[in-house]
C-alpha cells in the first residue's frame, strides 16, 4: 500500500486570489471599493452564497447589494479588482435571484473553482464574527469595525478584537494489521448509516498530536500508533481550522463507540469505502467539500 500523498489541497486550502492584507489599513478602502463598478461582490445569506452556474459563484456589483449588509475587504482579483464580501444573517427569503440558486459551502464547496471556493470560505468565516461578534467581550461595549472588516476596535476600553479561529483536529483511522480497512464512526446526531473521521477541538495546553490521541480514543476507544499529519482548511462551522491526521490503530478489536458522542464505530474495507464515495449502496460519507471526504478518499486511492 502506497501513503496518500500529503501534499494535494484540502478542498477548501486550494490557493485563490490576493487576500491583499496589506490594503486593510488604507483610510476608506470599504467605501472607495464599494463605489468601483468593477469591484466583484460576493453576498452571504447566513451560509448561502448566490451561484451563476452549479459549480460557480454568482458575484454581483456593489449597486445589486440590498441595504443593511456586513462589508469586508477579501482581497484582489487576477486583473486587480477588489472582491469584497457582504454578509447577511440567514433570512428566509434570497435577497436577490440567482441563475443557479443560493447554496451553503458545505454543499457546494467541493465543486467550485480554486478562487471561488477561497472566497467562500474567508467571506463566511469572517462574515460570522462582523455579524456575531459586534461586543467587546472584555467590557460590554458596542465595538467600531476596522480594518476593511478585519478588526474591531473597543471605544470604552481600548481593546482592539480580531476574527477567532478554534484548531479542531480529524483523524482517519487505519488497521495495523488489514491495511484495506478504515475505522470510522457514526454522530449521534446523525442517521445510523452515516460515517465520518474522528474529530474534536484542541484543548488549551495541548499539542495537536495529543489531541489526536485524546480524542480517538474517547470517542472509539482506540490507542493509536504512527500518527501522520495530512493537510488543514478553515470550516466556518463555526469558526473551525481544521487538521487532518492519518494514523494507525494499535489494536483493531478494541474500537467501541463512547455511546454518546459516537453511538457506532465500525471497520470499513476498502471495497465498502468505493462505493460510498460513488455514491452506491447504504454508507452515507462526508460530503467532498469536507476535509473528512478528502481523508478517506485518498486512503482509499492509496491502494497499490
Amino acid at each position: 500500500m502506497t501513503a496518500p500523498d500529503s501534499t494535494r489541497p484540502a478542498p477548501l486550502a486550494r490557493p485563490g486570489f490576493d487576500r491583499a492584507a496589506e490594503e486593510r489599513m488604507t483610510a476608506d478602502l470599504l467605501d472607495a471599493a464599494r463605489a468601483e463598478a468593477s469591484s466583484r461582490v460576493l453576498v452571504l445569506n447566513g451560509d448561502a452564497a448566490p451561484l451563476a452556474e452549479p459549480d460557480s459563484l454568482h458575484w454581483v456589483a456593489p449597486s445589486v447589494v440590498p441595504a443593511g449588509a456586513q462589508w469586508a475587504f477579501l482581497g484582489r482579483t487576477a486583473d486587480g479588482a477588489a472582491a469584497l464580501a457582504a454578509v447577511f444573517a440567514r433570512g428566509k427569503d434570497e435577497l436577490f435571484p440567482a441563475p443557479a440558486g443560493w447554496a451553503p459551502l458545505r454543499v457546494v464547496g467541493g465543486s467550485l473553482a480554486a478562487e471561488d471556493a477561497g472566497a467562500f470560505v474567508e467571506a463566511l468565516s469572517l462574515g460570522r464574527w462582523l455579524l456575531e461578534a459586534p461586543f467587546c467581550p472584555a467590557c460590554g461595549a458596542r465595538t467600531e469595525t476596522r480594518s476593511a472588516g478585519w478588526s474591531r476596535h473597543c471605544p470604552s476600553c481600548g481593546r482592539e478584537h480580531f476574527p477567532r479561529t478554534d484548531p479542531a483536529v480529524i483523524v482517519a483511522v487505519t488497521s495495523a494489521t488489514h491495511p484495506d480497512r478504515l475505522l470510522l464512526g457514526s454522530n449521534a446526531m446523525w442517521a445510523d448509516n452515516r460515517f465520518s473521521c474522528f474529530a474534536g477541538f484542541v484543548e488549551a495546553g495541548e499539542s495537536l498530536e495529543s489531541a489526536v490521541v485524546r480524542e480517538v480514543r474517547e470517542e472509539a476507544g482506540v490507542d493509536l500508533v504512527d500518527v501522520q499529519y495530512r493537510s488543514s482548511q478553515a470550516w466556518p462551522y463555526p469558526r473551525s481550522l481544521m487538521l487532518g491526521f492519518l494514523a494507525v490503530a494499535a489494536d483493531d478489536t478494541a474500537a467501541q463507540a463512547d455511546g454518546e458522542e459516537i453511538l457506532a464505530v465500525r471497520w470499513f474495507e476498502r471495497s465498502e469505502i468505493g462505493a460510498g464515495l460513488a455514491g452506491e449502496g447504504d454508507l452515507l460519507l462526508p460530503g467532498s467539500a469536507s476535509i473528512a471526504h478528502q481523508l478517506i478518499s485518498d486512503w482509499y486511492a492509496s491502494a497499490g
